[in-house]
C-alpha cells in the first residue's frame, strides 16, 4: 500500500512558506500603491520610499512640546502583551504620584505631513479650492474623531479619505486633484481630529494620557491612511 504523497513536516512547511510568500506579496502591494501615490504628487520612487521609511520610523517619535498644568496619573504602558492579552494597556505605577501631562506632536503623523503639505502648496500654489477641501476634511473629522481615555484621539479609517477625495475631486478638478486631496487630507485630518479637539475643554478632561501627542497615537492611522488613500482615489 501505498503511502501519502506528501509528509506532515513537507505539508507544514509548505504551509508556512506560502503564508510567508502571501505575507511579503501584500507588503510589496501595499508598497506599491504608496509609491504610486507619491509619484501623483509629483515625487520620484526614491523619494516617496524614503518619505515612507521615514513617516513610518517616524510614527514612534514624539517631540515634546510644553508641559501643561494639569496633572494626570502616570502609568505604565504595555507595548507587548503575548503572554497575557488579558492584561489591561495601562496600569497605574505603584508609588508613583501624579505627572504633568505633555503635549507632543508626532514625527510621522505630524511634523512629516505638515513639511510635505506646504512644499507641495509652494509649488502648486494655495488657492480657495484647497481651503474650501481642508475646512471640509477639518469639519468632517472632528465630528467622527472620539477622545479615547489614557490613549489620544481615535478616528475610521475609511470615511475620512473618500470625504476627502470627493470634495478634492469636485472642488479641484483636473491635476492639482491628488495634491489637494493629500494637502487636505493631512492638514485638515491634523485641524479636525487633534487640534480642534485638544481645544475642546471637554475632551481634554477625558484625555489623561501622561503624553499627548498631535498627529500620533490613535489620530497617525488616520493621517497617513487618509493621505494616501485620498491620492489614489482623486
Amino acid at each position: 500500500m501505498r503511502g501519502p504523497l506528501f509528509s506532515l513536516p513537507t505539508v507544514m512547511f509548505l504551509g508556512a512558506l506560502f503564508f510567508i510568500l502571501i505575507f511579503f506579496l501584500f507588503i510589496f502591494v501595499q508598497v506599491g500603491l504608496i509609491t504610486v501615490a507619491f509619484s501623483k504628487l509629483g515625487l520620484t520612487p526614491g523619494q516617496g520610499f524614503t518619505l515612507l521609511i521615514a513617516t513610518l520610523l517616524g510614527s514612534g517619535v514624539n517631540i515634546p512640546v510644553f508641559r501643561s498644568e494639569r496633572l494626570v496619573p502616570d502609568v505604565f504602558v504595555r507595548k507587548f502583551r503575548i503572554l497575557n492579552p488579558q492584561a489591561p494597556v495601562e496600569e497605574p505605577l505603584q508609588g508613583k504620584s501624579l505627572v504633568h501631562q505633555t503635549v507632543a506632536v508626532n514625527l510621522g503623523g505630524c511634523v512629516i505631513p505638515v513639511l510635505l503639505s506646504l512644499t507641495l502648496l509652494a509649488r502648486f500654489g494655495f488657492n480657495l479650492p484647497i481651503l474650501l477641501c481642508i475646512i471640509i476634511v477639518s469639519a468632517a473629522t472632528y465630528a467622527l474623531a472620539r477622545p479615547v481615555p489614557g490613549v489620544g484621539i481615535g478616528i475610521p479609517v475609511l470615511i475620512p479619505p473618500i470625504i476627502t477625495a470627493l470634495a478634492a475631486l469636485i472642488f479641484v478638478p483636473g491635476d492639482v486633484a491628488p495634491v489637494a486631496a493629500y494637502v487636505a487630507g493631512s492638514l485638515g485630518t491634523l485641524i479636525g481630529a487633534d487640534l480642534l479637539h485638544l481645544a475642546t475643554p471637554a475632551t481634554r478632561k477625558v484625555l489623561d494620557a501622561p503624553v499627548v501627542s498631535i498627529g500620533g497615537a490613535g489620530t497617525f492611522d488616520g493621517i497617513f491612511i487618509t493621505g494616501i488613500l485620498a491620492v489614489l482615489l482623486a
